[in-house]
């Protein structure tokens, strides 16, 4: 055993395999997969916080991911401010709707899955290969899932690989078993996704600005909250807005809440001359 390397790791740490950290998660310490863990018979879905709708939308120069930012348990509101829209990597974003306690969880595994495979294999996953791990870590939670503790998450990104820019901004949506679906133009989850969806339909255009995309997503969580009462629209008191990233060639960035709470602001004032 090289001097460097401490001793006692199992032989997994030191042997050559996958690049994939939930397979070596798996063999050495299985228990910490989300879906891996026993749980009593019946059904936990009342007994977690659940967040709610998750948007995105292709550009002109890349693709758009928006969440609200409201978690419920019931009928209550579990937390205001929940982020569930992150970076997924250098090209890629990702959000979820569900089990709020488990889709973080899912959600930073996918990240560091990433990162370790970027470190082992010294390039990065396809944008094909990043939905199809993510595919695989819904399809381990299916058992968690059938007693309430269902995680979806969507899936966008930049793709390096594509034959035009008009290409290049994808988007993924999944069912419960972990089946991915490629989406066109855009996408929605969660419990107001109906609604936000029905938004999107009306105002997308293809090869949208920058700033015209973001209010499309504003208006469309907007929308989605004013009819599902789990959304959380724009909260101008607290300064609470949706939350949203961009995935484009130069890499994912989030837009500031400044830049969001004006749009919100514009949204609110809007409606408010026009009550519909």
């Amino acid at each position: 055993m090289p001097a460097d390397l401490p001793a006692g790791l199992p032989a997994a740490y030191l042997a050559a395999g996958s690049p994939s950290f939930t397979d070596l998660l798996r063999s050495v310490a299985p228990d910490l997969l989300p879906g891996r863990r026993p749980l009593p018979p019946g059904h936990a879905g009342d007994l977690a916080p659940h967040a709610t709708t998750i948007v995105a939308a292709a550009y002109a120069d890349g693709v758009l991911m928006a969440g609200d930012r409201r978690a419920t348990m019931g009928n209550m509101i579990a937390q205001r401010d929940i982020e569930k829209v992150s970076a997924a990597d250098a090209y890629s974003v990702v959000g979820f709707a569900g089990t709020a306690g488990i889709g973080m969880e899912m959600i930073r595994l996918f990240q560091l899955e990433l990162e370790h495979y970027e470190k082992i294999e010294s390039t990065i996953l396809t944008l094909d290969g990043k939905a199809n791990r993510l595919a695989s870590m819904i399809r381990g939670n299916l058992g968690a899932a059938m007693q309430g503790l269902a995680v979806l998450p969507l899936f966008a990104g930049f793709d390096l690989d594509a034959d035009t820019p008009a290409r290049a901004a994808r988007i993924f949506s999944y069912d419960v078993t972990g089946g991915p679906y490629d989406e066109q133009n855009f996408a929605g989850i969660g419990s107001g996704s109906l609604f936000a969806r029905g938004s999107l339909k009306k105002l997308w255009r293809p090869e949208m600005s920058r700033a015209d995309v973001i209010r499309v997503a504003v208006e469309a969580l907007y929308d989605a909250a004013d009819d599902d009462s789990a959304t959380g629209g724009p909260d101008l008191v607290r300064k609470i807005y949706p939350l949203v990233m961009l995935a484009t060639a130069e890499g994912t960035s989030r837009v500031s809440d400044d830049e969001i709470g004006r749009l919100a602001e514009a949204v609110v004032a809007e409606r408010t001359a026009n009550p519909v």
